[in-house]
């Protein structure tokens, strides 16, 4: 994305919106997908901005809608919302009852919109009707809702994070390849900064993004964020290594830019896409360096490095990214959303939108093609497949991006001023940050 994942901070609680959504899930539909249809020849479908812009959505969608008209005779009402309001949006609905009846949410956010009781849940009836769990990866089933419960919904385009990198950069700085651990990114990031250009460049004014790489570091060092009761540990000590890790690509090792500190709207990309910057941490970065003018042939993807080579939690290198389609429950036209949540998960559509918006299918049978057969995506879909994990699926998720990214902007912030980031500041931020969490 572009915006593939999700960007935007929670403004709205969702214990607020859990309350309330009690009373106004009533509907005309029950949760197991055998509901009244008071309106089967139309749909409400709010879709998040996958492409380069709305319109560029609605393009890409329109026909495809159209298409779904012509074999059901349901007509669609789309609307493409930005990620940087879906979130508050999707909240409001499930408070006031009045939302559409299929909507987009980022995976990230699964078990925290599944604890307010809003969305149809995917027991085995209705999976049975889209053809079954099994149809679907297992990484990004994983991160449709809590585990040991029916997903909140099903998963529609899956991404990864890759370590994009300028291959001319590279080769001028006299680097044979990508970095593999993360001593060699910093160390290949002080040969590549210098004369105004900078080994790598980072989206520090952006909490959510700044959340994700907390995880992924936190794996790396063995940092969970919330203990098995789900109660939150922001500030533990591989919490408090994997932040100040991030935070000190521009605080000590400079390889940053101080100006990335307030960088939150794909500002990092045209960077490296201009060659202002010869790394790139990102998910699905292909048609945001297209349109920055950037040629695919000038650029390789590498999974993001290690601490040192290994294996099991401590081997991660991305969180299972990507988007989730999900049903209002009390949605009056049920059946009708669920034959297009069958539509959109199809191998036609699947194949085809996937291919437009450069993601992967979560669908297994979509994912044949040269499409998907790219030097980018074959490096990102082996991650997703195999070193890769779900953000946690507990219903407080979303406050987690939040508090634990805005911790680690402020600590930007601190490091972009010249202030120094010592592991003491680092965890008290964090500590704040878990306080915020458990009132």
């Amino acid at each position: 994305m572009r915006r593939s994942r999700a960007r935007n901070a929670v403004t709205v609680t969702l214990a607020a919106a859990m309350t309330a959504v009690t009373a106004a899930c009533g509907g005309g539909s029950s949760t197991d997908g055998e509901g009244s249809n008071d309106n089967p020849k139309e749909l409400t479908y709010w879709a998040s901005n996958q492409g380069t812009s709305l319109a560029h959505d609605k393009r890409v969608l329109t026909p495809e809608l159209k298409r779904f008209e012509k074999q059901t005779g349901i007509k669609v009402k789309l609307e493409v919302i930005p990620w940087d309001s879906l979130l508050d949006r999707i909240l409001a609905a499930t408070s006031s009852g009045q939302g559409p009846d299929v909507l987009n949410i980022g995976n990230t956010w699964s078990a925290s919109l599944q604890a307010t009781g809003a969305l149809l849940p995917w027991n085995k009836k209705n999976l049975a009707k889209v053809g079954g769990a099994e149809r679907f990866t297992p990484s990004a089933l994983a991160a449709a809702g809590a585990p040991q419960k029916d997903p909140a919904a099903l998963p529609l385009y899956s991404l990864a994070y890759g370590l994009y990198y300028n291959k001319k950069m590279f080769k001028d700085a006299g680097i044979d390849g990508p970095p593999a651990t993360w001593d060699e990114l910093v160390k290949d990031g002080k040969k590549l900064t210098g004369d105004g250009k900078y080994g790598i460049a980072v989206e520090g004014g952006d909490p959510v993004e700044n959340s994700h790489h907390a995880f992924i570091l936190g794996k790396q060092h063995g940092a969970d964020f919330f203990d098995p009761s789900g109660k939150a540990t922001f500030d533990s000590p591989g919490a408090v290594k994997a932040i100040k890790q991030y935070v000190d690509l521009i605080a000590s090792e400079k390889i940053a830019s101080s100006g990335n500190a307030e960088y939150a709207k794909d500002e990092s990309v045209r960077d490296f896409a201009k060659g202002k910057a010869g790394m790139l941490m990102w998910q699905a970065a292909a048609n945001g360096l297209k349109a920055n003018g950037m040629k695919p042939d000038e650029y390789g993807v590498a999974p993001i490095p290690v601490q040192a080579r290994g294996s099991g939690e401590k081997g991660t290198r991305s969180m299972v990214a990507g988007i989730n389609l999900a049903v209002f429950k009390n949605s009056d036209n049920i059946d009708g959303a669920v034959k297009f949540a069958k539509f959109m998960t199809s191998d036609k559509e699947q194949r085809l939108l996937n291919e437009t918006y450069g993601s992967i299918p979560p669908v297994k049978s979509a994912q044949t093609g040269k499409a998907f057969e790219t030097p980018d995506l074959k490096v990102l879909r082996d991650v997703l497949t195999s070193s890769s994990a779900p953000l946690p699926q507990v219903k407080d998720e979303s406050k987690f991006e939040t508090l634990v990214g805005n911790a680690t902007k402020e600590l930007f912030a601190d490091a972009a001023a010249g202030r120094k980031v010592t592991s003491e500041s680092v965890k008290k931020e964090l500590s704040a940050a878990q306080q915020q969490m458990r009132k």
